[in-house]
This record gives C-alpha cells, structure tokens and sequence, in this order.
C-alpha cells in the first residue's frame, strides 16, 4: 500500500474559494472591514502571503 502525500494547501487558497469568491467579495472589501491593508488580503489570496495571527483574528471575527 502506497500513501501518496499531498502539498499542505495555503490558507490563502481556503480565503479565496471558501470564503471570498462564494460571498462575491475583493479583498478590497475584506480589508476595509477587518482594517488591514488591501495588500495583505491579496497577498494572502494569491498564495504569496501566510496569515498572521493578527490577521487570523480578524477573519474569524469577520466570518464567524
């Protein structure tokens, strides 16, 4: 029996099509209601990013 393992998946990509493609919302948006930066939230979307635990905090208090 063969385990394959697969790559860990970013968090950004769970940001981008868990959360901010189903709500139609741009990071722009996002940013605006958890204070950030706009360039944070697109860093983090395209996977360029990881998540700080400041940023973390905010979205599950944004998405909760």
């Amino acid at each position: 029996m063969t385990i394959s393992k697969s790559p860990p998946i970013h968090p950004g990509e769970i940001l981008r099509e868990l959360y901010l493609e189903p709500l139609g919302m741009s990071a722009y948006a996002l940013a605006r209601h958890l204070n950030v930066p706009r360039t944070r939230i697109e860093r983090i979307a395209g996977e360029k990013l990881g998540i700080t635990a400041d940023t973390a905090l905010r979205l599950a208090k944004f998405f909760k």
